[in-house]
């Protein structure tokens, strides 16, 4: 799993904006150690417990944790193997960005493998000052991101990053070049500052990047103000630091999640504000809130009543016209009454991204080198998971080029590299195993096909069983049963067309190449 899925992930299973500090200071952890008759142990052994208390108090309402490295080395080796356990405090579904501010070239690439390879955080922060080369050793971890430091809330950094003058300050100049450097997915802006203004400007240079606020509001004005300049279209890309008082204090979960309900209102209000420009806008995927404020564990959860996780990706499947009634010729000349037309969702972004999310719910304990998308429905898909995933794509040729450089697979890929074969639905199995040949025929080893839908479900394995005749798991994010269960639930379907659904053998079959010959 990326960092931007994670990310998104955790802020959508906590409906969370919040991300929290883990730095043990000894100014702060004197009074909070004294109150718990600790005040005689030493500072790591008060440390260890704090930070094991903070956790565990705010897991449920922050959506990271961002720890600095400083406080950590600053305690010596001990410090070091104290950061080891707060790797290991932190639920893994969420993100663990080292705050760092690093900018030394000489250091980088020791400095990303100890921090994303041996700790296992998911990012680190970074100065922009040395220019693209800083971030370059950190960002050839696919899966894991950096923040690029653009403007610090120290007051006596102004007259640096203001300079030459507000009309185009130094710190707009770092926002707009340090893009330049990875996609949105990987490299996030960290803006220190207390002034909605400065954050505005900021969101208005980067209106694709997620931001992390650094310092804190003081007012409940400024929380308003700071959410009004730095909010995505769709009322998120920006991270809200929890502030350092309450960490301290005895009540850290009842105060973290007023605070997190206090977001989410305005962030209600705010897009309710918006609602007469939103198709205009790509909004980012999020599950429905409870009336509790809670979010469900699976996006649009039980949206029909029918207690399906998946139930609101296929009402809006179906709802933009990817169930059809009527005949149609597949391509194994079959002839259903139905038809699954999985092209449309391309054209809806949001949608996609649901489906490509719901394709990597399979995919996640799948051991893999490479994605290979069959042609020409899947590719799309195959393409979008690539990115996702961070994984080569590669797809078999329906047919050879006879011209070129006349390639059976397109894409890089060395002999023995382990792929899976993404399909979108699976009826007979022919055009997975045609493309399954291919690949093996140049060397490349498949063990794993994923589909979408499965068309026949438990009612007729005769094509998973062939696959699995042949060598191969099958792994399918839905079924026609399932689909048929939702939909009717939901009222979508008369009692006709739910019968219809659920005769999946064919009452007839079509000579297709002759069709095709013969035209």
């Amino acid at each position: 799993m990326g960092f931007f899925v994670q990310l998104t992930d955790a802020i959508a299973a906590r409906q969370s904006l919040l991300v929290t500090g883990l730095d043990p200071n000894p100014e702060m952890l004197q009074a909070w150690a004294h109150r718990r008759g600790m005040g005689g142990r030493s500072f790591l052994s008060q440390a260890r417990h704090w930070i094991k208390a903070v956790v565990e108090a705010t897991a449920d309402h922050v959506c990271a944790y961002k720890p600095s490295l400083g406080f950590y080395q600053a305690l010596g080796p001990v410090g070091l193997e104290l950061l080891r356990e707060v790797r290991e405090l932190v639920p893994l579904d969420i993100p663990l960005i080292i705050d760092t501010k690093h900018g030394d070239l000489n250091s980088s690439s020791a400095l990303a493998h100890y921090l994303f390879r041996e700790l296992g955080a998911d990012g680190v922060t970074l100065s922009p000052l040395a220019g693209q080369d800083i971030a370059a050793p950190f960002l050839l971890y696919p899966d894991k991101a950096v923040v690029i430091t653009c403007h610090s809330s120290n007051a006596a950094a102004r007259v640096l990053q203001h300079h030459p003058d507000e009309s185009d300050p130094l710190y707009l100049r770092i926002v707009r070049e340090c893009q330049l450097w990875a996609t949105p997915d990987q490299l996030l802006l960290e803006v220190g500052t207390s002034d909605p203004a400065i954050l505005a400007r900021v969101r208005q240079e980067a209106p694709e990047r997620f931001l992390i606020l650094r310092s804190l509001w003081g007012e409940e004005d400024r929380l308003d103000a700071l959410l009004e300049a730095g909010l995505s279209p769709a009322a998120d890309g920006l991270l809200m630091p929890l502030p350092q008082n309450l960490l301290v204090e005895d009540d850290i979960a009842v105060r973290a999640a007023a605070l997190k309900q206090r977001i989410s209102e305005r962030r209600d209000r705010w897009l309710e504000r918006r609602a007469p420009d939103q198709g205009e806008a790509c909004s980012l995927w999020l599950p429905e809130r409870r009336p509790d404020g809670s979010a469900d564990a699976v996006a649009g959860a039980d949206a029909d009543g029918s207690g399906d996780p998946l139930a609101s990706l296929i009402l809006d499947l179906f709802d933009i016209g990817c169930l059809l009634f009527g005949d149609y010729v597949q391509a194994s000349g079959a002839v259903f009454n139905y038809y699954v037309d999985l092209r449309q969702i391309i054209s809806d972004p949001n949608l996609f991204h649901r489906v490509l999310h719901a394709y990597a719910g399979q995919l996640g304990e799948l051991v893999f080198d490479r994605i290979a998308g069959i042609p020409y429905g899947s590719l799309p898909t195959a393409t979008g998971l690539s990115l996702q995933l961070h994984k080569p794509l590669l797809y078999p040729r329906k047919e050879v080029k006879a011209h070129g450089a006349r390639r059976l697979i397109e894409g890089d890929f060395e002999e023995g590299d382990r792929v899976v074969v993404v399909d979108d639905i699976l009826i007979t199995g022919n055009s997975v195993l045609e493309g399954i040949a291919k690949l093996e025929s140049s060397g490349l080893e498949v063990e794993d096909v994923v589909v979408f839908i499965d068309h026949g479900g438990r009612a007729d394995t005769s094509a998973r069983e062939r696959l699995a005749r042949a060598g191969y798991r099958c792994h399918a994010v839905l079924d026609i049963a399932r689909i048929t269960a939702v939909l009717q639930a939901a009222g979508r379907l008369s009692d006709g067309q739910a019968a219809t659904l659920g005769h999946a053998p064919p009452a007839r079959t079509v000579d297709v190449e002759g069709m095709l010959a013969s035209s």
